[in-house]
């Protein structure tokens, strides 16, 4: 892969990650404990607030599972492994790469 490329994808990358970050600082709000206060509020309105911090919270292991992939793939940048199947060894396609950075898999081995 040339420099450029490496350049691009590393960009694109960190891009990725700042917007999870951002993610993250509006979706604890939604996380944080919820009064179970009879007074304060009626029961389907504390269950409606139950089930908006458990997607909150869902939502959060799923956006620390893309960072992960993400901090995953810088380090095979920097190893030189970037951009290769850990499956068949093919160079996976620079458009998959461009539309998810974290990808492992070429198209072919990722269909089974």
């Amino acid at each position: 892969m040339n420099v450029n490329m490496s350049e691009e994808y590393r960009t694109l990358i960190a891009d990725q990650l700042k917007a999870l970050a951002e993610d993250d600082q509006l979706g604890q709000d939604s996380q944080s404990v919820v009064t179970l206060d009879q007074q304060a509020v009626g029961r389907l309105s504390r269950m409606d607030a139950l089930q908006s911090q458990a997607m909150a919270k869902a939502n959060q292991a799923r956006r620390d599972a893309k960072k992960m992939a993400l901090q995953l793939a810088l380090q095979r940048l920097a190893d030189g492994e970037f951009g290769y199947c850990d499956d068949c060894g093919d160079e996976i396609a620079a458009q998959r790469l461009r539309f998810d950075p974290s990808v492992v898999r070429c198209i072919s081995c990722a269909r089974g």
